[in-house]
């Protein structure tokens, strides 16, 4: 009975995920969390009375998709198109893109790194400006195409395996495993927001390093397979009227083992990117007094609830102790 009800959980993540995004609901809420509590003084309380609207917003991106033709290739860059050693070797700024790539072309094969670069100055801007909407509204955003940027293969033409007869692993890398897998991976990454004074080349290190593991994930898919029969590999799904595969629990377990930390690993750069990122804004901006300009002065609750998540982030037992948001019913 519980495998069956296991399997059943499984099965229902997979429905709601693998159509889904980039690092699917779960992981981008959590990320956002994580990067408030590396942020300094300066600016966490601010960041901290607005958590839950952050952690709920992180997916917008995603669900914007929906009603905006253009948004969906903001959330990736598909490296190989751009020719040999692109990842090293493309311009740093959006017009020197176009002239050397073509507005359609980057428009049609990924233009993440300059939709990061260019969240990045509106958030900046909204800081200057103290306007406190633009800035929630910004900081969730710029959060969420962070993460695809850590996602290897928000970097690649062959961003599903659908070129290589893999079909899924999207899904499966960056939803059902940490679904299945969280409560394993260590939250805490020991990172304090820090001044990033090249943003842009912040940026295409994460994307390097990106794309760096991306042939690691495919080649442990096709080692782990051997392991598994067709049978153990997939379970068949009806989905609006098709039978449609998806992988099982067993082969997302055995196929993350072989991947060793690299998914956790990825989450905690995301969050360290995230708070770097925000941080990084505030400074450009003219470090506005938080507190003073938004009146966001934490009360003595709210300090000694920040104390207490703070705590336990750094002991990583945020989920153990009830504090992610994004494990909770609710959200």
């Amino acid at each position: 009975m519980k495998k069956l009800k296991q399997a059943g959980i499984a099965c229902t993540l997979l429905l709601l995920l693998v159509m889904g995004s980039s690092w699917g609901f779960l992981v981008h809420r959590t990320t956002h969390q994580l990067a408030v509590y590396e942020l300094p003084n300066e600016v966490q309380g601010f960041f901290y009375r607005h958590l839950d609207y952050l952690v709920k917003n992180a997916p917008r991106p995603d669900t914007r998709r929906n009603e905006d033709s253009t948004e969906a290739t903001k959330h990736f860059i598909d490296i190989e198109y751009y020719g040999k050693d692109a990842e090293n070797t493309m311009p740093a700024t959006w017009d020197a893109a176009v002239a050397k790539y073509t507005k359609d072309s980057l428009l049609k094969y990924g233009h993440l790194p300059y939709v990061i670069v260019d969240m990045k100055a509106k958030l900046t801007h909204a800081f200057a400006t103290a306007n406190e909407d633009s800035i929630l509204f910004y900081a969730a955003d710029l959060g969420h195409y962070i993460g695809d940027a850590n996602v290897p293969l928000h970097t690649s033409i062959n961003y599903d395996g659908q070129l290589s007869n893999q079909k899924g692993l999207h899904a499966l890398w960056e939803s059902m495993i940490p679904e299945i897998e969280i409560e394993q991976f260590n939250l805490y990454g020991n990172h304090t927001a820090t001044y990033l004074a090249n943003p842009t080349a912040a940026v295409w290190k994460a994307i390097r390093r990106s794309y760096a593991l991306v042939p690691d994930v495919f080649a442990k898919e096709l080692e782990v397979s051997k392991q598994f029969t067709e049978a153990q590999k997939f379970r068949i799904q009806m989905r609006k009227g098709k039978e449609v595969k998806y992988y099982t629990t067993e082969f997302a377990k055995a196929y993350a083992a072989s991947l060793h930390n690299t998914i956790n690993e990825q989450l905690v750069n995301t969050s360290n990117m995230i708070a770097d990122f925000w941080y990084t804004c505030w400074v450009d901006g003219g470090k506005p007094n938080m507190d003073k300009v938004f009146n966001t002065s934490l009360t003595q609750a709210e300090t000694e609830r920040l104390k207490a998540e703070t705590e336990s982030y750094q002991k990583n037992t945020l989920i153990k102790d009830g504090y992610l948001i994004s494990k909770k019913k609710e959200q």
